[in-house]
């Protein structure tokens, strides 16, 4: 059997570790964008993704050292995504780039690493590129609510909540400054969805 270093999932595996690295900074970089606009609650769901990026980047990580051990250096071509914009291209570009991660990319690395004999490496990338397929209805959801003004609303009546303080409210629409404490909408709960979730 050829060693695991000569093999293309090795370096499959490489990418991905530095992409999920990319993709947690780039996250972190739309959050502050957020926290500018006064929007706290949408950073902590951009930060959150932002976490889960990182704990992908240690999944390919570890099963590189399990695989081959530490290495001083590897070697590998590859292209990642570098955007900038305002808070709301940001959401729309992490839309894209979750996208391509769940569409085509991870899928072709799981093909390549079961071609290769590593049906642990394949069955990593389709969990994750589940993990990153929910990523890209919630960036696209927070996309669509920057840029229609419709984070803080709904067509029927909904449960909102302020971080802040806890105070709640069922209303098709959350308020302004919190009641309570006087936060600021950027302060209330966001109602993420959820499509296609494992039982």
């Amino acid at each position: 059997m050829i060693e695991f270093e000569k093999t293309e999932t090795f370096k499959n595996l490489a990418r991905s570790f530095a992409g999920e690295c990319q993709a947690g900074m780039r996250y972190q970089m739309i959050a502050k964008l957020a926290m500018k606009e006064g929007m706290k609650t949408l950073a902590d769901a951009i930060r959150t993704i932002a976490k889960n990026e990182t704990l992908h980047a240690t999944q390919f990580f570890n099963k590189m050292i399990e695989k081959t051990g530490s290495r001083d250096n590897v070697s590998f071509e590859a292209g990642y995504p570098f955007h900038a914009g305002t808070l709301e291209e940001g959401l729309k570009f992490a839309a894209m780039d979750e996208k391509n991660e769940m569409e085509d990319i991870y899928p072709s690395f799981a093909v390549t690493a079961k071609k290769e004999g590593f049906e642990d490496v394949a069955a990593l990338y389709k969990m994750i590129a589940e993990v990153e397929g929910q990523h890209k209805i919630v960036f696209q959801y927070l996309h669509d609510g920057v840029r229609n003004g419709t984070l803080y609303k709904s067509e029927s009546p909904i449960l909102w909540i302020c971080s802040e303080c806890g105070y709640m409210h069922v209303a098709t629409e959350a308020w302004k400054i919190c009641p309570l404490c006087k936060a600021e909408q950027g302060y209330v709960d966001l109602h993420l969805p959820f499509e296609g979730v494992r039982e």
